[in-house]
């Protein structure tokens, strides 16, 4: 009965910080949102809506970290339940630098607008692919929820078509660049946020990749595709 006892407790704190988790994901996505529409709309304002809600990813990054320290401390888990805690806390680490990516985003959007560069730069491109990383980290984190391998597996083939895009895109501005010396700074500014909105596809793939370990106990970073298909069958 005792042994009952805890085990509901234990379940009830994995509940907890998973939700937390879970909390921490939507804010972070609406940090993109609200990026991309800065973007979008050269908007100064929002772009500093953006920087003001990362002091709350932030504080909410350390919470979590301090809430899976004493839990792992206090109950000393093993097995499937310790490889959820460890990766409860690397999602956590993964959600934190997706909001450092919306906060570049919205800083060199704020500069962008401060240097009156001409929106006639190829944008419209690079918010496709925000929108398209946006959704992929959507995808991670309800396959987290859920615990879903096969979701996390096309998660991963996913993210290979954010690669393209950021690849298509660097070519569209070093042709901009080329044809007018004028566009190089602004286009360069371009270019570190499409870098970010890269950075945040790769962060959701990071998660779908912790799905992976936390249900079969296998670490697939940096394994081919094939190999990962083996894994979740």
């Amino acid at each position: 009965m005792p042994d009952k006892h805890l085990s509901s407790q234990f379940d009830s704190e994995l509940s907890s910080v998973s939700a937390r988790v879970m909390e921490l994901g939507g804010l972070v996505e609406s940090q993109i949102r609200q990026a991309v529409y800065a973007l979008s709309e050269f908007s100064a304002e929002i772009a500093n809506q953006v920087l003001a809600t990362e002091i709350k990813v932030n504080a909410m990054e350390v919470d979590i970290d301090r809430e899976l320290s004493s839990i792992i401390a206090r109950r000393q888990p093993t097995a499937r339940d310790l490889r959820l805690l460890i990766a409860i806390s690397k999602a956590t680490a993964n959600l934190e630098r997706v909001g450092d990516e919306a906060e570049k985003i919205a800083r060199m959007v704020r500069s962008i607008i401060n240097s009156g560069a001409p929106r006639s730069l190829p944008s419209l491109e690079l918010r496709v692919a925000a929108d398209m990383a946006s959704a992929l980290l959507r995808k991670a984190l309800d396959a987290f929820a859920r615990l879903d391998t096969t979701a996390a597996l096309v998660i991963l083939k996913e993210d290979d078509l954010i690669d393209r895009e950021f690849d298509g895109f660097v070519r569209k501005l070093i042709t901009y660049m080329m044809e007018d010396p004028r566009m190089i700074s602004p286009s360069l500014d371009l270019l570190f946020l499409a870098k970010a909105v890269e950075r945040i596809g790769d962060h959701a793939k990071n998660i779908a990749e912790l799905i992976i370990y936390i249900v079969k106990g296998a670490d697939v970073r940096h394994a081919p595709m094939a190999e990962i298909e083996l894994v979740v069958k």
